[in-house]
Order: C-alpha cells, then sequence, then structure tokens
C-alpha cells in the first residue's frame, strides 16, 4: 500500500512525464504503476483520463476500467476513439462489459454492441437476455471445466491451455458430455495429487451452485455462507453456464447497501452518482415520497383538528406535541432501521416476526418507561423551580406527558419492527419502510394516544 508521500510523488512523475509529451515515457510509466495508482491517477487528473487508458497496455486499461466509478467510465468511452473502445470493451470480461452496458441509454449500448467482435457479442447479448438483477447478469462464460475420467495430467494441461482467459482457476469444475455439472474440485487438490489419479477419485459430489434466473441478492448471500472465490451459474436442466466471482458479488453488495440507505433516507435508488444524475431525474426520485410523506401528514393534520377543541381549551397541551410525536418517530426509525439491517444480514426472516414482536413490546415499554419518567420529572421539576406554572393540576399533566410517551415509544418501537416484515410478507423491498415513512405514521396515530390519554387524566378538569 503507498503511503501519501508516495502517493504525491506519483503524482509529481506522471506531471512531469505529460509535460514532455513523450508517448513511449508515458506507455512505460503507467505500465509500471499498480493498476489501483492508475486509477487514482485517473480521478486527480480528468482531463487526461481517456489519455491515460490509452497509453495502457489493453489488458491493463480493461483491468483498470473495471474498477473505476460508473461516472468515470462512461466518460472515458465517451472520449476514446471509436476503435479504441471497441479494443477495451472487446478486452473487458463478460460480465463486467454487461453491468457497464447496463448503465447506459439503449441506444448507445446498441451503438456499442456493434462494435463488439462476433464472439463476444453473441456472449454479451446472452447476459444481457437474463432478467435485470439475476446472477445470468453477473456470469462470466470463461472457466475451466474437465471430465470425471481424466487424469490430473490432463486436468493440468487442460488448466495450462485454456487457465489464462478466465477469471480465476482457484476451483476446476467436472461436468458430464451433457455439460451437467457434477462437482467442483479445488486446483490445490490436483496438485497435490498423483498424475495418474483420475477426476472421479477426488469427486466428493457435493458443490453449491447458482442459478442463472436467481437474484443477486441471493448470490450475495450464498457467498457469505460458503468460503469460495467462485461459484458456478447452471440453468434448469443442471448445465454449467459460467461462474460468478466474489470481486462481482462485492460490486453488488455496495450497490444494495447505497439503494438500501438511499431509501432509508425517504427517496428511491438513485441508481447513478449523486453528481451524475440529472435534476429532472433527482426530482422524480425524491418528489414521489415527498408527495406521500406530505399526504401522511395531512392525516397527522387532520388528528390535531379532531382534538381542536381540546387544544383550545388547554393550550398547555400543544406545548408538548413536537415532544410526544418526535419520541414516536424516533423510536420507530430506531426499530425500522435495525429491523431492516438484520434481514439484509440475514439475522431474520419474515418467520422471526413473533419473536420480534415479544423483543419490540419488552424494549419499547422499557424506552418509554425511560422517556416517560424523564416527561414527568421535566413536568414536576419546572413547577417546583418556577421555571413554568403549569397551573394547580400540574400532577395530572405530568402524568398525562409520562403516560404519553411511554405508549407512543412502544407503539412506534412496534410499528417500525413490523412494517420491515410485513411489507417483506408482501415480496416489497424492506427498506422502502424508510425512516420518514414510519415517523409519519406514528405522527398520525401518536397524536391520537397523545390526547385521549390526556382525555382520561384531565376530564372535568382540564377538558
Amino acid at each position: 500500500m503507498n503511503t501519501e508521500s508516495e502517493e504525491i510523488s506519483i503524482q509529481d512523475q506522471f506531471e512531469e512525464i505529460i509535460a514532455q509529451d513523450d508517448k513511449l515515457a508515458i506507455q512505460d510509466f503507467l505500465n509500471d504503476q499498480n493498476i489501483s495508482d492508475v486509477a487514482n491517477l485517473i480521478y486527480e487528473n480528468s482531463s487526461y483520463e481517456a489519455q491515460i487508458i490509452s497509453h495502457l497496455s489493453i489488458h491493463r486499461a480493461a483491468s483498470v476500467f473495471k474498477i473505476l466509478e460508473p461516472g468515470e467510465q462512461k466518460r472515458i468511452v465517451k472520449n476514446l476513439p471509436p476503435f479504441k473502445s471497441a479494443e477495451l470493451l472487446n478486452e473487458l470480461p463478460a460480465d463486467d462489459r454487461v453491468a457497464f452496458l447496463e448503465m447506459l441509454p439503449n441506444n448507445v449500448v446498441r451503438d456499442l454492441i456493434k462494435v463488439l467482435d462476433p464472439e463476444e457479442r453473441k456472449i454479451t447479448l446472452e447476459l444481457m437476455g437474463y432478467p435485470e438483477n439475476s446472477v445470468g447478469r453477473l456470469m462470466n462464460p470463461n472457466y475451466v471445466y474437465v471430465y470425471e475420467y481424466n487424469t490430473v495430467k490432463e486436468v493440468l494441461e487442460t488448466i495450462r491451455r485454456f487457465g489464462t482467459n478466465t477469471e480465476t482457476i482457484d476451483v476446476i469444475y467436472v461436468i458430464n458430455e451433457q455439460g451437467e455439472l457434477l462437482d467442483d474440485i479445488r486446483i490445490r487438490d490436483f496438485i497435490l495429487a498423483g498424475p495418474e489419479v483420475k477426476v472421479n477419485e477426488l469427486m466428493d459430489d457435493r458443490f453449491i451452485a447458482l442459478h442463472s434466473h436467481d437474484d443477486q441478492e441471493l448470490a450475495n448471500e450464498a457467498f457469505k455462507m460458503n468460503n469460495r472465490v467462485a461459484l458456478p451459474v447452471i440453468d434448469n436442466h443442471n448445465i454449467l453456464l459460467g461462474i460468478v466471482t466474489i470481486d462481482d458479488i462485492l460490486w453488488i453488495a455496495q450497490e444494495e447497501f447505497s439503494e438500501d440507505i438511499q431509501k432509508i433516507g425517504g427517496t428511491e435508488a438513485l441508481n447513478e452518482p449523486y453528481l451524475e444524475i440529472s435534476i429532472p431525474k433527482l426530482l422524480r426520485k425524491r418528489s414521489g415520497w415527498l408527495v406521500l410523506l406530505f399526504f401522511g401528514e395531512m392525516f397527522t393534520a387532520s388528528a390535531m383538528t379532531f382534538f381542536q377543541n381540546e387544544i383550545e381549551t388547554a393550550t398547555v397541551l400543544a406545548l408538548f406535541i413536537p415532544l410526544i410525536m418526535s419520541s414516536g418517530g424516533n423510536s420507530g426509525s430506531q426499530a425500522s432501521t435495525l429491523i431492516i439491517q438484520a434481514m439484509a444480514l440475514g439475522e431474520l426472516s419474515i418467520v422471526d416476526w413473533w419473536k420480534v414482536i415479544r423483543r419490540e413490546l419488552l424494549t419499547g415499554f422499557l424506552l418509554g418507561l425511560i422517556l416517560g419518567t424523564i416527561g414527568f420529572f421535566r413536568i414536576i421539576v419546572w413547577q417546583q423551580l418556577h421555571i413554568y406554572d403549569y397551573g394547580n393540576y400540574s400532577m395530572r399533566l405530568a402524568f398525562t406527558i409520562g403516560f404519553s410517551l411511554m405508549g407512543i415509544v412502544l407503539w412506534g418501537s412496534l410499528v417500525g419492527s413490523m412494517l420491515p416484515i410485513f411489507l417483506k410478507r408482501l415480496k416489497l423491498d424492506p427498506a422502502a419502510s424508510s425512516a420518514p415513512f414510519v415517523a409519519t405514521l406514528v405522527d398520525v396515530t401518536g397524536i391520537i394516544i397523545y390526547f385521549s390519554v390526556a382525555y382520561f387524566f384531565l376530564k372535568g378538569i382540564l377538558l
């Protein structure tokens, strides 16, 4: 790993070489750097990004290109000469190429596919034919396979012959004459075995495979549960189609995390870098939730209108409405965020709903008791210190605030924890039960709880 001084030194060297305008020197310098250092140079020198890619050997250019942010990738392909763009896209692994094309408008995709070599075009179209967000879109069709009757010597020869065109050779796949997957064997087993040992002697018939139409999130779970750098992908007939590697899954996990964070914040997933997305599209992504939440808050206003006479009669109750509403919304948002994260990590599922209710009943009650106690003594202390005069009924008001907080925090915890599970049961995204949505829902019911408790304690006195 380079230190900060080394990074500065690389940048200084690059500026000196660029100033000399010596193409051979630029090429030698860039090809001597680590892939990650070249990527940093592109970020720091955006005006030279296409030039940097052009001076790299095509293999290294593809390696750099696939680790760049989407915005950088789009600009590079746009600014490269057509023949260089074609060369770069043809060199990219099929799965990385498809991931890049997915981000582009359809008309641009059509033009770029035309520049691909016939074989690469065929592979790309096949992968793009799989459903969006399916494992098939992540699949790399280049892998090393052998037959069960091969010897270890033949396997090693196959690896030497075809291994250079694959992303990984950590695992070798065993198929039959029909192309059906029989097993996967780590390369270390072949290295440690004698040359005349046959593949079927090393097989244990235990392997994990992904289905081409599986959701990408299932692939993420499979990689987390199994210590593999790659997993095979099969179709409905157990035919081996390709492999998915861990680097693709890490990108997917990052994208899923970003989408969930955006949804939790009360917006649709942007699916583009913030600075790259157009204002009209950003407006469309954000306005839907805001309008929905606005209509939700209108119900809060309606609830307050229903209790208008009580507010006019006991105006002191209005002072605590923000306190009551925010406490319920905060507890609901906390619970919702925790449940969404637990579901994303596979720590709980729909069948655990009763366990969640029991935990949130206890947790919500205790949290409500803590806040209710603070609210209760806040009224008493303020009255005793003459900071604010709540009148002759300060004790009843204190009980009103205390019990209201207990009820609303408990209710908020239950709503916030159950809503993600309910949405998951409907096969919707749990992240859609965003914190603002939960807070809005709890606000409406919180007003009803608050004034119902107030009516109980203050009926015939202030109400």
